[in-house]
């Protein structure tokens, strides 16, 4: 019998293997300044470097310098609900990095589906977001060590090199400190099935 394949990747250390695709939420959703409240742009936080439990340790995601590599989310990212790429709620007009977390301002569109998480996140029923993200470059740090940058005391396992997939508006975030916060899932697709997803929502928005 073949041996039953991974559905993810995996990055491989002397140490311990680690996923190198995950999910967290950590975001607040803020109407734009001098916005209208009804406007369906919003900024959000979607990362940070508040380290998050995993099956190997504590991870944490590197925002300083060129860590966070944000071409994707810029060139044809989208905002999608619960990361299901069947519902696409608006699209990502920018990314960026800013005090230590990754930021966004997105545009919700006008379909029916659209609209009923719009509104949610208009009456503050939904507020936590979710970033899906592929990790490039891990430096794991043994307890009691200081990271080469010496921001971080192990043991942690800190993403030096990675890339932001996807973002979401999430209804169960993992993390109650992060506010529109890190998805209860650890499961991730494949990142070329996302890749391939995300391409055919952009030619339906075209």
């Amino acid at each position: 019998m073949a041996a039953k394949q991974q559905p993810w990747p995996l990055t491989r250390t002397r140490n311990s293997p680690r996923r190198n695709d995950g999910t967290r939420s950590m975001g607040q959703i803020l109407a734009r300044e001098g916005e209208a409240e009804n406007s369906r742009r919003r900024i959000l936080s979607f990362s940070s470097e508040e380290p998050v439990d995993r099956y190997f340790g504590p991870e944490i995601l590197d925002h300083s310098g060129d860590a966070v590599n944000l071409q994707r989310l810029n060139e044809i990212g989208v905002l999608l609900f619960n990361h299901d790429t069947d519902k696409v709620v608006g699209r990502i007009l920018r990314a960026w990095v800013e005090n230590g977390r990754g930021m966004a301002e997105v545009e919700f569109d006008t379909d029916a589906a659209a609209e009923t998480v719009f509104q949610k996140v208009r009456s503050g029923t939904l507020k936590t977001t979710s970033v899906r993200y592929r990790v490039d470059r891990w430096e794991i740090v043994e307890a009691g060590k200081t990271s080469g940058d010496g921001r971080f005391t192990g043991p942690c396992s800190i993403a030096r090199k990675w890339t932001p997939v996807e973002v979401s508006i999430v209804s169960v975030p993992a993390d109650p400190t992060v506010g529109v916060g890190r998805s209860d899932g650890e499961e991730a697709l494949p990142l070329d099935l996302w890749e391939r997803q995300i391409q055919i929502n952009q030619n339906k928005m075209r």
